[in-house]
């Protein structure tokens, strides 16, 4: 006998039904399964403490398929927490309703500036802030930019729906609004704060700058949680739990994090209640999660995928890349991150090693190395320069880079693999025409560096790294991942971040 579909009817008199929130004061944009496994879950949690209105209208960028998944199922889900140990299901319920940007860009930014939404959250990915990776600035040589900067209304960049909220809202009613950006840019909510701003001066905007001043606020943030993507294991899973019918599961690993400031100038949901940390200072939780957590993971999916391995889990089970990933971020990431007051390093580091070894979560390499080019702009530069203003070579993240390198723009005649090949990336053609007119090897990562638009050009300063990275290029195309994730870790790690040499326990 076939269950029924989810809803709050199919649930009724379950402990696990959700309470309905009284109203929407939160609009997301971004509903991805990070966000219906994060931002979601906690507000879920603050809801069933004090109740409210703090329901959140989810936006969907591009597809209905979640969008109209959640309408049938009277905006329900379960998150599926996976360890080896077992799994458990929950379902947030926090959602009041959907929008598709794509195809209703204008009522996107009506709902922004909707006098009774008084938090806008933000889960884009690194590419959709439409910034220049060489300069941080608002890129102006993007099509959907200038395009948004020259319509009066419904903008259709992240950016500009923004822009054109608060446009409404200071030339309207002129209530305050938090901008809470909750993805993997050091120092998000500064960078978002800017590039609005930005956006608002080339349209000419004084009078919105100005109210913004007193009326917007842009906390940083930094958030945490692996989200593998859904399958219909998991949808099984919640289907088993719930005793309903659910098409929509959403996988996660246990573990949770959420570190903002406190800077809600239109009120907020209590959501420590969920387990959130508010901190005057966020960045430097922002840079230990974005190096050592992302940078390192970056780095163990590409060897992964290059390797054959479909997963994580897999990948970091592979001895070779477990060395790496160790020197990567112990020697090369770890001396540039300032550790959070409170926050044993040690124990931080063995519990990423453990989440990353999660067999049962099956987080796949071709997820985790999509969009390298927007995510290594965040992860590789600052390290790299630090390092090399030393006069260290970074050996491993030039691996990194070789290694994306290999897995998006193959050189001729190398098979990546078909993990590799799954991997999505907007950089992948404009690489392709960087490697065709490339004369050699060292060549074309110099282009990648001046012309690529993923890294500063400020590193092309240092013909080391160009040097580096090249010959692990050869390396990994010649004699394999293994090959060249062992010969730069072997390299780090006789070396040392202070050029002394170090070992690893």
């Amino acid at each position: 006998m076939s269950k029924p579909r989810l809803s709050r009817s199919a649930l009724a008199g379950s402990e696990l039904l959700p309470a309905r929130p009284e109203g929407t004061g939160i609009v997301h944009l971004g509903l991805g399964n990070f966000h219906r496994a994060h931002q979601a879950v906690y507000t879920a949690a603050a809801l069933a403490q004090d109740g409210g209105s703090w329901g959140i209208l989810g936006v969907a960028n591009r597809s209905r398929a979640v969008a109209d998944a959640l309408l049938a199922q009277d905006l329900l889900y379960g998150v599926v927490e996976i360890s080896p140990s077992g799994s458990r299901v929950s379902v947030p319920g926090a959602h009041t309703g959907v929008l598709v940007a794509a195809q209703d860009p204008a009522a996107v930014t009506a709902a922004i500036a909707d006098p009774n939404v008084r938090i806008v959250t933000v889960t884009v990915t690194e590419h959709g802030y439409t910034f220049s990776p060489k300069t941080g600035d608002l890129n102006l040589e993007s099509a959907a930019v200038q395009k948004d900067l020259h319509q009066n209304e419904a903008p259709t960049t992240t950016v500009g729906q923004l822009a054109g909220a608060l446009t409404i809202r200071a030339r309207t009613h002129r209530a305050p609004i938090t901008v809470a950006s909750c993805d993997n840019l050091l120092g998000n909510g500064r960078r978002t704060a800017a590039l609005v701003r930005q956006f608002l001066e080339h349209t000419g905007a004084d009078d919105v700058i100005d109210w913004s001043a007193d009326s917007v606020t842009f906390p940083n943030s930094m958030v945490d949680r692996i989200v593998p993507s859904s399958s219909d294991l998991y949808d099984a899973q919640s289907t088993a739990r719930l005793g309903a019918a659910d098409g929509i599961a959403v996988p996660a690993e246990p573990f949770s994090m959420w570190v903002m400031e406190d800077s809600f100038c239109a009120g907020r949901p209590r959501w420590e209640a969920g387990g959130a940390v508010f901190a005057a200072d966020v960045e430097p939780y922002e840079s230990m999660k974005v190096r050592l957590l992302n940078g390192t993971h970056s780095l163990i999916a590409y060897l992964g995928a290059l390797d054959g391995r479909p997963t994580i889990p897999e990948s970091i089970g592979r001895p070779f890349v477990e060395v790496a990933a160790r020197a990567v971020l112990v020697v090369e990431y770890l001396p540039t991150v300032p550790v959070p007051d409170g926050v044993d390093i040690e124990d931080y580091i063995a519990q990423l090693f453990v989440r990353w070894s999660n067999s049962a979560l099956g987080h796949k390499t071709a997820q985790v190395g999509s969009d390298g080019s927007a995510k290594l702009s965040q992860r590789i530069p600052i390290p790299a320069l630090y390092h090399l203003k030393r006069g260290v070579a970074p050996h491993c993240l030039s691996l990194t880079l070789a290694a994306y390198l290999c897995c998006v723009c193959p050189p001729e005649g190398f098979d990546p693999g078909p993990h590799a090949g799954s991997m999505t990336d907007p950089a992948r053609q404009r690489l392709a025409g960087l490697a065709a007119s490339a004369a050699s090897g060292e060549h074309f990562v110099r282009s990648v560096v001046e012309h690529g638009d993923i890294l500063p050009v400020e590193l092309a300063r240092f013909p080391e790294f160009i040097t580096r990275t090249a010959e692990l290029v050869d390396t990994i195309v010649r004699h394999g991942p293994m090959a060249a994730a062992v010969e730069a870790a072997n390299s780090t790690l006789s070396t040392g971040a202070d050029g002394s040499g170090t070992t690893l326990d």
